[in-house]
């Protein structure tokens, strides 16, 4: 893809979200497209929403579950850019209208004290850097549509990182603790749709251990010249598959002994 190409992509992405009109696939528009085409056009999006007066509050992990790599046929996870206007407050109701498609998942967020960023980020650097983890979660929508009404084609990995990584919307639970206060891989959530549990999960299907996921957005940033800032919320990474909001929907994501977070959709 050429720049051209990427600023296009980004514009009509940024469109969708203002009319609440899908585009069609990327990847079908580009069947050449690549990473790091999908990164760019990330950052095109980045560069408009900055020009538009929003900041940057802290920054999202995704497909960090064997089960979501698996699906998507890649080995890594995606990252995407978490914007002043996407955080809503514990048990708040979500304007009707306000996303196309929405959806939430169950996550683990790291509020940062201190900046953090480079190739050989470890555990311990992350450990040391973190002001306090909270239950989360994250709305997620999308820009683009899941699959091609035509060619049945789904929409790929590259496709999702283009659209700020479907992201949306976040969630914070009122809870904070020492990162080390929990063993992170066994904090878990009953999420709860309507009354109804649809998903659990552990915070182990995060890369093995969520702390390990934020090393890895951190080392991934380095190779774009960017860093975590203090103060950034960090979202780690679903255990759940995703839930899926119509009009109506009131969510309760318990996390036991770590918080609880809730959310409605008008």
């Amino acid at each position: 893809m050429t720049p051209k190409d990427h600023a296009r992509a980004a514009a009509d992405l940024l469109q969708a979200e203002q009319t609440g009109q899908q585009i069609g696939l990327l990847t079908l528009r580009h069947p050449e497209m690549g990473m790091d085409d999908a990164y760019e056009v990330q950052n095109a999006i980045y560069r408009a929403k900055l020009a538009e007066g929003r900041k940057v509050i802290g920054w999202k992990i995704g497909l960090t579950s064997k089960a979501m790599q698996y699906a998507l046929n890649i080995d890594i996870p995606d990252s995407g850019i978490l914007f002043d206007d996407m955080l809503f407050e514990n048990g708040s109701t979500v304007p009707a209208g306000r996303f196309i498609q929405p959806r939430i998942e169950a996550e683990i967020a790291f509020v940062m004290k201190d900046a953090i960023g480079g190739a050989d980020v470890t555990r311990a650097d992350v450990i040391a850097a973190t002001d306090y983890v909270a239950p989360s979660i994250e709305i997620l929508d999308t820009r683009i549509q899941r699959s091609d009404p035509d060619t049945g084609k789904a929409r790929t990995v590259f496709d999702t990182i283009s659209d700020n990584a479907a992201n949306a919307g976040i969630v914070l639970g009122p809870q904070r603790h020492a990162v080390d206060a929990f063993d992170l891989r066994w904090v878990g959530a009953l999420t709860f749709r309507n009354d109804e549990i649809e998903e659990t999960g552990l915070g182990a299907g995060v890369l093995n251990d969520p702390v390990q996921s934020v090393v890895w957005l951190a080392r991934r940033m380095a190779q774009y010249g960017q860093s975590i800032a203090p103060g950034q919320i960090i979202l780690s990474g679903s255990f759940i598959r995703p839930v899926e909001c119509p009009s109506g929907s009131d969510i309760h994501a318990d996390f036991g002994t770590f918080g609880s977070v809730d959310i409605r959709f008008a």
